[in-house]
């Protein structure tokens, strides 16, 4: 009877993990078919395993554009350890859609023995771990996005920040490994 059971545990366990790449699969899809910005702000976040076990994280976010965005996410992105392996990035009437793949930052690991901010060994994040930390960094911009539309335009555009010069490349950012 206890082998009946542990079949019937490591199938389910297959059944759930087929239904999360599924889900996957057709998240992906989805952001393919539709890559312009939604007018609702929208948060997904989705973790996976590439070929080597390395943790991969997608993240799409779809808010307000504003000058300060990439920055601020640049920033919540580096606060977790994380690198951007993939960004694409759509504006569209002062809308914006993110789709990032992130991962553990490599170069942390590699530095030699990295100690968390008590002294101890750091260890790899778990992928619901990640995934709620991303969630709750990324829903922090976006509610600053919301928040700060008006607050701190000081300059008294009434475009709505629309146009605005572009200060840093993404591609420098990237280069520079920012996050």
């Amino acid at each position: 009877m206890f082998g009946a059971q542990t079949d019937k545990a490591s199938l389910l366990a297959e059944v759930i993990q087929h239904v999360k790449e599924l889900k996957r699969q057709t998240s992906e899809i989805r952001e393919e078919a539709c890559p312009l910005p939604t007018e609702a702000d929208e948060l997904t976040v989705d973790a996976s395993s590439d070929e080597d076990g390395r943790l991969l994280v997608r993240a799409s976010l779809c808010c307000d554009d504003r000058p300060d965005l990439l920055p601020d996410l640049i920033r919540a992105l580096k606060a977790l350890r994380l690198r951007a392996l993939k960004a694409e990035i759509t504006t569209l009437g002062g809308r914006v859609k993110n789709v990032l793949v992130v991962t553990e930052d490599d170069s942390i690991a590699c530095d030699g023995d990295q100690q968390d901010e008590d002294g101890g060994m750091q260890a790899p994040m778990s992928p619901q771990h990640a995934v709620a930390s991303i969630q709750e960094a990324l829903r922090a911009v976006m509610e600053r996005t919301s928040s700060s539309s008006g607050a701190e335009d000081s300059g008294g555009s009434a475009s709505g920040g629309l146009k605005r010069q572009r200060t840093t490349s993404l591609s420098a950012i990237l280069e520079n490994r920012s996050i």
